[in-house]
């Protein structure tokens, strides 16, 4: 079963952001706390972190 990755409200001022850097790539297998790409908003640049074990689609 596939999980979609929306993004996450990282902070309570944000409202948008940018996905500035894959660090994974479709097929790699992943676990939970693995930094999967850099989100960038107005004010700073945060890493998203994958929830689950699996591999990306």
């Amino acid at each position: 079963m596939a999980d979609i990755v929306k993004m996450p409200k990282m902070s309570d001022t944000m409202t948008e952001g940018v996905m500035a850097k894959w660090h994974k790539k479709v097929g790699d297998k992943v676990k939970s706390g693995d930094v999967l790409a850099e989100v960038e908003t107005d004010k700073a640049t945060m890493d998203l972190e994958s929830y689950w074990d699996g591999t990306l689609l």
